[in-house]
């Protein structure tokens, strides 16, 4: 059981680490230099809710948080 938990525990990490790193920073990069906001670019899609890249992204990354999170406390519990 232990195994189980340690090998979904790795997964869970290189996902959540791969997911992270996919993100676009908030950071307008050089379109900051003429005074845009980063936003600006994709007017059309700020008005779609949740079917964006970035809500899609977010949810993800909050979803494996959470498994993350429930695999770190299962192989507390277990090692205990």
């Amino acid at each position: 059981m232990v195994t189980l938990f340690t090998v979904l525990h790795l997964i869970f990490t290189v996902l959540l680490i791969v997911i992270v790193l996919a993100q676009e920073g908030k950071d307008p990069g050089m379109r900051g230099i003429y005074g845009t906001s980063p936003d600006s670019s994709d007017t059309f899609f700020s008005h779609n809710g949740g079917s964006t890249k970035k809500s899609m992204m977010s949810k993800i990354t909050i979803a494996l948080s959470i498994l993350f999170l429930i695999t770190t406390m299962s192989l507390v519990m277990l090692s205990a």
